[in-house]
């Protein structure tokens, strides 16, 4: 019954589709739209100039430890115990504070990313809305793998009154579903033998 309900209501969203006027569909890759406009290609250097820094000092200091833990691998048998423990203590340390100052640098890069999306992308919705009144599209989804992919969709191609009422009318002629059956009563409990 579930399965027919859902086989109609497709047939007629289709039916409904095709009975329209020619609609026009576009299809934009917003990411690769974003940053490729000048605002966007800018937004890439500033975000370089600013984290480039902070990267190229990770990467030293990722070298840094490294070579640190290479020496402790190569020494650890001949050095005291007091040698091996600072330098263990030298490597712990280091290796928490690189962790820390990197979680830090990916955290504030990834605040500055979404904050120039959504800044360009406000501004690339805009430019959307009015290519696709302009150029009189019903639809236009975005490919670049986002979550919600419809960008601009024209008020003629609604379909949702149309498909309430086919819903409703194909309930109507769907007979209820009988009542569950009652459930026998568990039988009275036997009185208690005399004592």
């Amino acid at each position: 019954m579930k399965r027919t309900i859902i086989q109609v209501l497709i047939v007629a969203s289709i039916s409904v589709g095709l009975a329209c006027a020619q609609q026009k569909v576009g299809v934009v890759d917003m990411q690769s739209a974003l940053i490729s406009t000048k605002d966007g290609q800018k937004a890439v250097t500033e975000l370089r100039a600013k984290f480039g820094p902070k990267d190229q000092d990770l990467q030293k200091r990722t070298q840094e430890l490294t070579a640190k833990q290479e020496q402790y691998r190569k020494t650890q048998n001949t050095m005291s115990e007091a040698a091996k423990a600072s330098l263990e203590r030298d490597i712990d340390s280091l290796s928490k504070a690189l962790q820390r100052d990197s979680d830090d640098a990916k955290q504030d890069m990834e605040a500055d990313q979404q904050r120039m999306i959504q800044e360009l992308g406000a501004k690339m919705m805009q430019v959307i809305n009015q290519y696709a009144t302009d150029n009189k599209f019903s639809i236009i989804f975005d490919d670049s793998g986002q979550p919600n992919n419809i960008l601009y969709a024209s008020t003629a191609i609604e379909v949702t009154r149309d498909v309430i009422a086919l819903y409703d009318k194909a309930a109507a002629v769907t007979p209820p579903s009988a009542p569950p059956a009652a459930a026998p009563k568990p039988a009275a409990p036997k009185p208690a033998p005399p004592k």
